[in-house]
């Protein structure tokens, strides 16, 4: 054991050795708590900077000749739903350095010939606006004081295992993450005591090793901020997406939500600060402002990273139900794949089980629109089906061709771009009308649009509409020719339903398709399945659609006052 002798010469030489040959120093920075430092006080002990912090005689029992008083309190250590760590109250080196940034103990008051402040510079105190004060409840700070090893291991396969942690982070001698693990309180050459530099998240990928990150966009963008608007960055001095990092989203001290370190309280704000053609060139935040949208703003601390989307959930809608921000790329891919923008993300197969990791794009819809909607079908029709796996499903007698190709082999009015052998995508109907899609060079997909049912174009469901217009039908008329459908080349009657009788398309058909456990190929081919506030039961109280074959076929119902039976033959 080192006398005390020795070790009081020890400092006396290290106070005589130049800095410049020690190499890092304390001197000059935030824990230089002397009259000429720069810390958040000033103090009249000048001579000896490591005063403040540690005592060569008769120190604190915690340990590191510690000159502050040991702490009392007790903390709200951080939670979250996906924590996977034992976390509970600090020990180690962090409590010592709680003493003073929990903002309880004045600066100066040391067990050791306290110190009398000769200069404010701040106070004695942290006080409520500086981010070094992290006061008792730690759940908007990053974990501290839990142990890091194999058993973490095996619950988090997103972690760096233990033993590969020999770089900068290091764990505390009882293997345990504490606030030294991060910052180095005598050298600041990184700011903020790191003990590593922050670019492109360095310090954060000693420990977290994401599936997907070192190629995702936010690794890898480029992308700056253009100097409008709000800063995106407020915490940062780096000035691209990658270089920021982690710290686009996340924040290790004072984070506005207490669980997963969000910088925003509500995390959808997180997402929008950026993706509002400030920072990501196409404007997303305009787009949820319009009539109809995936609203992420009305829905706040409802989702949850770790929700099982094949059991019931309450009804809510974040920008993570679509975007894994951890693993999302600028990919394309052809229907029913999903894109490198749904990489990672979860999903609901078409049987109705989770997947951690959808394949098809159509696997994201089905979180809220399969097994258990979130929405109302908008037409109440004679065949009522809301899950839309059953709907698209292949084993159909008919259906918009999401999953696979479509039972309908002889479709004439398809559009030079589409065959009998297409797939499409749901966000091929379902997006933003100033989109690519529309024609428009907003950005894709089903964030917003002024059309209800987040259609990208309009797709009229009442009758009456001046059916030899493109516009009521704009939807339909993305794939199918109208010339083709009103000179009556896949059904003789088309003509005389459509502008003679000005009948909506949504009047006889069901543009997403019919479950084979309601529905047959003789009466519900064709998309087929009456709007039956429109279309009623004849005299006999019939209301049926029979497949006579290509192109043909018979009705039995009452629409627009006329009953159809016997003499009808299309």
């Amino acid at each position: 054991m080192m006398k005390k002798s020795t070790l009081f010469i020890l400092l006396l030489l290290g106070s005589l050795i130049p800095e410049d040959s020690m190499g890092a120093s304390v001197r000059n920075t935030m824990h230089d708590l002397s009259v000429t430092g720069s810390g958040n006080g000033r103090f009249d002990r000048s001579g000896n900077i490591c005063f403040y912090c540690h005592a060569p005689h008769r120190p604190a029992s915690s340990g590191a000749m510690w000159n502050e008083y040991d702490t009392t309190v007790t903390y709200i250590p951080y939670e979250s739903a996906t924590l996977k760590a034992n976390v509970g109250q600090p020990t180690g080196a962090s409590k010592l350095c709680l003493s003073c940034h929990d903002g309880t103990v004045a600066l100066g008051s040391t067990r050791r010939r306290s110190a009398r402040r000769v200069s404010r510079g701040g106070g004695g105190r942290f006080n409520a606006s500086n981010r070094s004060k992290l006061g008792l409840d730690l759940r908007d700070d990053h974990p501290i004081s839990f142990h890091y090893d194999a058993e973490l291991l095996s619950k988090n396969d997103e972690l760096v295992p233990p033993s590969s942690l020999t770089r900068e982070v290091q764990l505390d001698p009882s293997g345990q993450v504490q606030c030294t693990s991060c910052h180095a309180a005598h050298d600041n050459t990184y700011g903020k005591f790191l003990v590593t530099s922050m670019l492109g998240s360095e310090l954060c990928l000693n420990c977290h090793d994401l599936d997907g990150w070192s190629s995702s966009y936010h690794a890898t963008s480029q992308a700056t901020w253009t100097g409008r608007d709000s800063n995106p960055w407020p915490y940062s001095d780096y000035q691209t997406v990658s270089e920021n990092g982690c710290e686009n989203c996340h924040v290790s001290h004072g984070a506005g939500s207490s669980s997963w370190l969000l910088r925003e309280a509500k995390e959808e704000d997180g997402c929008l600060s950026c993706h509002n053609g400030e920072v990501a060139a196409l404007d997303i935040r305009s787009e949820m402002s319009k009539g109809y949208s995936h609203a992420v703003q009305y829905y706040t601390a409802v989702h949850a990273p770790n929700e099982d989307a094949s059991l019931p959930m309450s009804k809510h809608v974040a920008c993570d139900d679509c975007h894994d921000p951890h693993q999302v790329m600028d990919m394309t891919a052809s229907a029913p794949a999903a894109s490198g923008r749904l990489e990672g993300v979860s999903g609901v197969s078409d049987a109705g089980q989770l997947v951690k990791s959808v394949n098809f794009e159509y696997e994201v819809c089905f979180k809220c629109h399969a097994l258990y909607p979130m929405t109302d079908p908008p037409v109440t029709r004679q065949i009522i089906q809301n899950d839309k796996s059953q709907q698209f499903a292949e084993s159909g007698p008919s259906f918009h061709p999401i999953q696979g190709i479509g039972v309908n082999l002889v479709v004439p009015s398809l559009l030079p771009d589409y065959t009998e052998q297409s797939i499409i995508y749901c966000t091929d109907c379902h997006g933003n009308d100033s989109g690519p899609g529309a024609g428009g060079n907003g950005p894709a997909g089903p964030h917003g649009s002024r059309y209800p049912y987040l259609l990208e174009r309009e797709y009229t469901l009442v009758d009456g509409a001046d059916g030899s217009d493109v516009a009521p039908y704009a939807m339909c008329y993305k794939c199918h020719n109208i010339q083709s459908i009103l000179n009556d080349e896949s059904f003789k009657s088309h003509d005389k339903h459509i502008r003679e009788e000005a009948t909506a398309c949504s009047t006889c058909h069901d543009p997403h398709g019919i479950s084979n456990t309601q529905g047959n190929s003789t009466n519900n081919s064709n998309l087929m399945n009456f709007d039956i506030t429109t279309v009623l039961p004849d005299s006999t109280g019939r209301l049926e659609f029979i497949d006579t074959g290509d192109f043909t076929g018979e009705c039995y119902l009452t629409c627009h006052g006329k009953e159809h039976g016997d003499a009808e033959r299309y």
